[in-house]
């Protein structure tokens, strides 16, 4: 199994966690702070990002990196996901069409996003690793409906990669130093369309893979047969990339599945929500290794001790759980500051944990 890879900003150790900045920045928290936690990099949203800024503000200044000062690996989603989130959810907000997406806006505008375009953004803004435009599906999709989601998203692949190519070669890049570029493997729960995907997208080369569409049940259970079998479809020695897990927990069965990549929004919502990750004394990670402290909790008023005495980021070593409990209930946004800085190191060192073997 491939334990780092080498990027434009940097080698990504993996496993590795990235939290989600969808537009450029990690809620509460900017450049110091990430560093302080000890992320390996960041997940951006390129359509959230082309809404809010536009891309040739980004790029005018220094690019992503440039824009929020930071300088460690940043994996730019493309938009694929907003088919789900957004039109999947309501098509008063657009249309899939064999060749584009539409997304349309309140005022009447509309946006229209090709494979093309999808990869041409994410090179404007400097992404460390690329990610194609794929046709996400949601959970009670049919099978007729993930069959148009798997040919689409294979069309678009070759598109996306084709573009991609033609960007290595007018932006003079080589092929030591290079963003990289995921496919992402849709097909719902269906294996058959699962490991029809799978192929075509190897067949077309990139340096990863995803588990493209909802991971979880309808009882929101991680669907384990399914993210298994799609984990043993990807190249062994290369990246796979469970996308918007998860759970501490679903972290460490998904690698087990041969997952090495995780990103989500957990974490930092998790701690705005007063709901900090504390390990457990007796640290084994096939067991329940850690705990929820919820830090509103009236006996942490007067609670001398830090968040977590074995932690030793920012918040734990400077500040105890009685301060904490104060900033929110005064509702200051220090708060979830120091929370966000915690939650993000407790994943920073599960990562670690999983790598040593834990």
């Amino acid at each position: 199994m491939v334990k780092k890879i080498k990027l434009l900003h940097g080698k990504l150790e993996l496993p590795a966690f990235l939290p989600d900045g969808t537009y450029g920045v990690v809620k509460a928290l900017d450049s110091r702070d990430l560093a302080e936690t000890k992320v390996a990099g960041i997940v951006v949203n390129t359509l959230h990002l082309y809404n809010k800024l536009g891309v040739n503000n980004i790029k005018a200044q220094g690019g992503i990196h440039g824009l929020i000062n930071y300088q460690q690996p940043i994996i730019s989603d493309s938009g694929g996901f907003q088919v789900f989130s957004m039109i999947g959810e309501n098509p008063k907000k657009g249309e899939i069409r064999k060749n584009e997406i539409i997304f349309r806006e309140e005022d009447g505008s509309k946006f229209i996003l090709t494979p093309e375009k999808c990869i041409q953004m994410q090179f404007a803004i400097g992404s460390d690793i690329i990610m194609c435009l794929d046709y996400c599906t949601h959970p009670n999709d049919s099978d007729a409906v993930n069959e148009l989601a798997v040919e689409t998203t294979i069309r678009w692949a070759k598109r996306c990669k084709e573009e991609y190519n033609k960007q290595i070669i007018m932006r003079k890049y080589t092929k030591d130093r290079r963003p990289l570029i995921f496919g992402i493997i849709q097909g719902g729960n269906n294996q058959q369309l699962r490991k029809y995907c799978a192929e075509e997208l190897i067949k077309i080369g990139f340096d990863g893979f995803g588990f493209g569409g909802w991971p979880l049940d309808k009882d929101n259970n991680l669907m384990d047969d399914i993210l298994k079998y799609t984990a043993d479809l990807m190249p062994d020695g290369g990246v796979k990339y469970a996308m918007g897990l998860g759970k501490p927990e679903e972290i460490v069965r998904c690698h087990k599945m041969g997952y090495n990549l995780f990103d989500c929004v957990i974490p930092s919502r998790e701690a705005r929500h007063h709901r900090l990750y504390v390990f457990n004394d007796q640290l084994d990670l096939n067991q329940e290794f850690y705990q929820y402290l919820r830090i509103l909790d009236k006996k942490y008023k007067k609670d001398l001790l830090p968040l977590d005495q074995n932690c030793d980021c920012y918040c734990c070593k400077n500040y105890s759980r009685a301060y904490l409990h104060h900033l929110f209930k005064l509702g200051d946004s220090g708060a979830d500051r120091l929370a966000t800085i915690h939650n993000l190191a407790f994943y920073t060192k599960l990562m670690g944990y999983i790598r040593d073997g834990k």
